[in-house]
């Protein structure tokens, strides 16, 4: 049994991550907004994502997850040169840092024993510490010519040759900077965003990528860092995220930073005898990314990665956004939609010249609120077929779904909180899900039975509300209150999630429009609040 999360139903609100605490639960950038899904390789299955209250979550039974063989574009590829393997004279130090739960210590046995198969003297010591899943894991090797030429396990400050960097806040780390020696450190840094813990309790928090590449650029000096999203290629290409230490330590082998031969590497993940033909196939796909990173992106590249790209103008925005609403209503539904976006957008030019930003804020809040995620839509986004794409590109073999739903019509309350309780709904649900699709022309209409509930009115009366907050914007907009008008307009992407969740969320929004209103309305606040 497994959960996955139709990314189209999840509104992002991080409530399924406060909730069970998890760092399995993971962001998705995407064009509408942050969402989450499951990391299924590092999910250790004890379900309280499920706790979330979201109809985002489905469970998986049976079946298994899809593996790849990795040896898509093979015949693309040329035969890879080998590098020059670096000579030992003093011994040479390898800094390996990740987080647990991922492999790292597994690295430092492979390349133990490869250093073995090679007569070479070897030390490994593992700084796991409290470390369990996510949390830092450093290995210290060395390597010597004969095993009487090392006299300590640990690399000392400044003493470390290369950094095999498979999480990049691990390598950012202070414990890890410190072996690096400027002018003489090398470093393969994995890219992929890997969020820490504080990420449960801070659903909108940024990855501090830049800084930590900064950071570590400036400890090794003289270009010695390479970055590469390594987490990301090895998934898209193995289907697995486990595949990504490898795919680093191949990406520095072929660098020429790695002190053995080919053989012995792939000879000590023979012996291991653990996923042998998975494993080369992710330190050949590193090598290969070292020698033609562009072709190893394109061979990694899914077809819907294209898809996803964020629209690179207002136009594009406005018109994916107009498809996404004749979709969930009508063509009139979505006339209304692009209607007020222009008026806003002839406004800016006219009342803001120079400045911008007002339009796309309008173009992407205004969408949210119109599109307000009713039983309709949940059933039609469960349905109209690119989730069951989704899953069946992630599982193979023989499963089936089951739903976790709390309907307002019929679901319980708890006595002491009052907040609706979710249930389980076996696999039939999608055949009702199908038949509630067809029935999205009741919405908003006397039929509408979903429609008398208080958070449907809710999300009808915001819709309204937002007309009016900008008919108000629009009415006073200038050089001096556009800042402001952005920020206002804005607020709608934070009123996300379902039921007591989106309540929450709507009530703080309200409080900072009051406060930025206040702002907009007077021009001596406003100064206050640009100082």
């Amino acid at each position: 049994r497994r959960v996955f999360i139709n990314s189209a139903v999840c509104e992002g609100c991080g409530d399924c991550s406060m909730a069970s605490n998890c760092v399995s639960v993971v962001p998705v950038e995407t064009e509408f907004g942050r969402k989450r899904a499951i990391d299924q390789s590092a999910c250790n299955k004890d379900f309280s994502c499920l706790k979330g209250f979201c109809p985002s979550f489905v469970t998986v039974h049976g079946g298994a997850l899809r593996k790849r063989s990795g040896r898509v574009g093979d015949a693309s590829f040329p035969v890879l040169p080998e590098p020059e393997v670096p000579e030992i004279g003093n011994p040479y130090g390898i800094v390996v840092t990740g987080i647990g739960g991922t492999g790292v210590v597994t690295i430092g046995a492979l390349l133990g024993m490869a250093g073995h198969l090679e007569g070479r003297g070897v030390s490994i010591l593992d700084m796991t510490g409290l470390a369990q899943k996510n949390g830092a894991v450093v290995s210290h090797l060395r390597f010597a010519k004969r095993p009487e030429d090392l006299h300590a396990a640990r690399i000392t400050a400044g003493g470390a040759d290369l950094l095999l960097g498979c999480d990049i806040v691990a390598a950012g780390s202070l414990e890890s900077l410190a072996k690096l020696r400027a002018g003489h450190s090398r470093a393969v840094v994995n890219t992929h965003e890997t969020m820490t813990a504080e990420f449960t309790q801070r659903p909108d928090m940024e990855f501090p990528e830049q800084r930590l590449i900064n950071t570590i650029a400036n400890a090794t000096g003289d270009d010695g860092a390479v970055f590469v999203g390594a987490g990301s290629l090895a998934t898209a290409i193995l289907g697995d995220s486990i595949a990504t230490n490898l795919f680093v330590v191949g990406y520095a082998w072929q660098k020429g930073l790695v002190p053995l031969r080919r053989a012995a590497i792939e000879r000590a993940i023979e012996l291991n005898g653990v996923a042998v033909d998975f494993n080369k196939q992710a330190f050949l796909w590193g090598r290969r990314a070292a020698h033609d990173l562009a072709a190893v992106q394109r061979a990694a590249m899914p077809e819907r990665q294209a898809e996803e790209t964020a629209p690179a103008s207002l136009d594009d925005i406005i018109a994916r956004r107009m498809g996404e609403l004749t979709a969930y209503q009508d063509a009139a539904y979505a006339k209304r939609y692009s209607t007020l976006v222009g008026r806003v957008r002839d406004a800016e030019t006219k009342s803001a010249k120079g400045l911008s930003g007002l339009a796309e804020a309008v173009a992407r809040s205004y969408f949210k609120l119109l599109a307000y995620k009713d039983e309709y839509e949940v059933a039609r986004l469960h349905s109209d077929g690119s989730f069951m794409k989704q899953v069946h590109e992630r599982f193979e073999g023989d499963f089936k779904l089951t739903f976790h739903l709390a309907p307002p019509l019929v679901a319980s309350r708890n006595a002491e909180s009052a907040e609706l309780q979710k249930r389980v709904y076996e696999s039939w649900m999608m055949g009702v899900f199908k038949v509630l699709a067809r029935l999205k022309g009741l919405r908003g209409t006397p039929f509408d039975v979903f429609g008398y509930g208080a958070e449907r009115r809710m999300e009808r009366r915001l819709i309204s509300e937002y007309e009016t907050t900008v008919e108000e914007i629009l009415g006073n907009l200038g050089p001096d209150t556009h800042g402001v008008a952005v920020d206002i307009a804005a607020l709608p992407e934070t009123m996300r999630g379902f039921g007591h969740v989106k309540e929450r969320n709507v009530a703080a929004a309200k409080a900072s429009e009051a406060e930025l209103f206040d702002a907009f309305r007077n021009p001596e606040r406003r100064a206050t609040a640009a100082e």
